[in-house]
């Protein structure tokens, strides 16, 4: 594979969803990467964003309300959505039992598990 190569752009975009905490979408991380490059275009960061997940630096949410969100943190951890406001938090409990879920999904077929997403749904703080 080829050296990437570095792109300011892009480390705007990967540094903006590395500190952010509310899982933004591809409109709001134009919004935001927009005010240290004013020129910068939708489709720049669309494909900026496919890059960054290709490479493991950034993880798509998929979310009911149709538009996917992006997360900075990439190891592996669980997603709450409030389901009146659609914002998306991260869970942070003990990740063991998620490992011991992988494992019992596993002993169901012949393969292997390494990994597993969950997305919780309820109301938020904010909302109740």
């Amino acid at each position: 594979m080829n050296k990437l190569n570095y792109s300011r752009q892009r480390q705007a975009i990967k540094d903006y969803l590395t500190f952010s905490k509310d899982h933004p979408t591809a409109d709001d991380v134009y919004m935001d990467v927009r005010q240290q490059f004013p020129n910068i275009s939708l489709g720049t960061i669309y494909r900026n964003l496919k890059l960054l997940i290709d490479i493991g630096e950034v993880i798509k949410v998929s979310n009911t309300d149709g538009k996917d969100r992006f997360d900075g943190k990439t190891e592996p951890h669980n997603h709450f959505q409030c389901v009146e406001c659609n914002k998306v938090t991260d869970l942070d409990f003990d990740m063991e039992n998620i490992h011991k879920i992988n494992q019992l999904a596993g002993d169901s077929f012949e393969g292997e598990i390494t990994s597993s997403s969950t997305m919780f749904y309820g109301t938020c703080g904010d909302c109740t």
